[in-house]
């Protein structure tokens, strides 16, 4: 590899022009909606807005973004505003009488349809954690706060969540284990309360104890309620994506913690074994689905690269990087961003597209939909920019 201080400077100075000459710019001018508030985010290639549902995952997710973006690349107040913006537009609209938050709702915020997750929940928290930060109104970091406790709430409260299967099969999922650490330590960072630390050490627990199967080298995507490997399609899902950002969530709070050792040799294992499952030795990229026993996975979309996989791997290998010392993690990020880069941003229109078949051409051109928005890539090119001047700065 060519001189390590260039090569990282040079990217971090690469994240930092594409995120606000390209990135940005781009959600605020066809994403904002300045006539009912928050964000739209199904929008065709060139911007063309497609559909008006708003996606409420987005509302919390943007509304993270920008104050995230304010409080750690410039202090732009086009971002503060937009931040605002989604924010009270959850305020207004997105939550149902019961606390629980809808998952669609129409560009007035009229509702549309709830499902049995808590993400919107975890996504208006940070959300508010960070505009508190980049505020300086500690309202919004209570808030956000009472939200977290909500979800712990809605989660042990049993019968208010519908499970994803009837009681024939227990199990657990590793979605929302893995999300709540991120969760709890960005609300962590606004306001300080035991409750946090403490899902964060059972969210770790969990995922050491009972989703970690070092028979397969893998962290599974749904386990029993001990941790019993399930022999069927969904109990025998990894999901590689997920799994690395598991990791560089867990990385992030060992660095918190002055780099504890167990966390740091769990999130490289974790890590390790993923990039294993994931990357496409044929073609490149990180894959979508994987089975750990080696049969066919049934999801239609189990071979394609989708953007946000390949964002978590540049921020976990950067991290991987810093807690270790070792640069096979620079080859690792090299890998990933040239690959990513090469096959990824619109050249022409801006922004990234979203879906790639497995040969890394495009799937489909849009810019953005339910589930793609403002959060994935910028968080990757803030994250990314900011690790990289720690390690510099070092």
């Amino acid at each position: 590899m060519e001189n390590i201080v260039s090569y990282l400077s040079n990217w971090a100075n690469k994240y930092k022009t594409d995120l606000t000459e390209n990135i940005l710019p781009f959600w605020l001018k066809y994403g904002l909606d300045s006539v009912n508030g928050g964000v739209y985010t199904c929008v065709d290639r060139d911007g063309t807005l497609m559909d008006s549902t708003k996606s409420v995952w987005f509302q919390g997710r943007c509304g993270f973004i920008m104050s995230y973006a304010y409080n750690n690349i410039e202090k732009n107040p086009e971002w503060l505003n937009a931040s605002k913006s989604c924010i009270d537009f959850i305020e207004a609209h997105c939550f149902d009488t019961d606390g629980h938050m809808f998952f669609e709702v129409m560009a007035d915020g009229t509702p549309l349809r709830k499902r049995r997750y808590v993400f919107s929940e975890g996504f208006a928290a940070i959300a508010m954690s960070e505009y508190s930060i980049a505020s300086g109104d500690k309202m919004y970091a209570e808030k956000a706060l009472k939200i977290f406790n909500s979800i712990i709430t809605m989660m042990e409260t049993p019968g208010f969540l519908e499970p994803k299967y009837l009681p024939t099969l227990k199990c657990q999922g590793h979605s929302i284990t893995m999300i709540l650490v991120n969760t709890a330590s960005r609300i962590r960072a606004s306001i300080n309360d035991p409750v946090l630390t403490e899902k964060i050490d059972k969210s770790i627990h969990a995922l050491r104890t009972y989703f970690m199967h070092p028979e397969f080298k893998a962290l599974l995507e749904m386990v029993g309620p001990e941790g019993e490997f399930i022999d069927n399609i969904n109990g025998r899902l990894i999901n590689p994506g997920h799994c690395i950002e598991t990791a560089w969530f867990i990385l992030e709070e060992a660095k918190y913690r002055g780099w504890q050792k167990d966390l740091v040799e769990m999130a490289i294992t974790i890590l390790e074994w993923s990039w294993e499952w994931g990357w496409d030795k044929e073609f490149g990229g990180i894959i979508n689905f994987r089975d750990c026993k080696g049969f066919p996975q049934q999801d239609y979309s189990q071979d394609m690269k989708f953007w946000w996989p390949q964002t978590e791997a540049i921020i976990a290998t950067l991290y991987a990087y810093q807690a270790t010392g070792d640069e096979k993690w620079l080859d690792r990020h090299k890998q990933i961003s040239d690959w990513t880069y090469a096959h990824f941003p619109d050249k022409e229109y801006g922004e990234w597209y979203g879906y790639l078949h497995r040969d890394g051409t495009v799937a489909q051109p849009a810019k953005g939909n339910i589930f793609k928005g403002p959060f994935h890539i910028p968080r990757m090119m803030i994250r990314s920019y900011t690790l990289i001047q720690e390690i510099l700065n070092k």
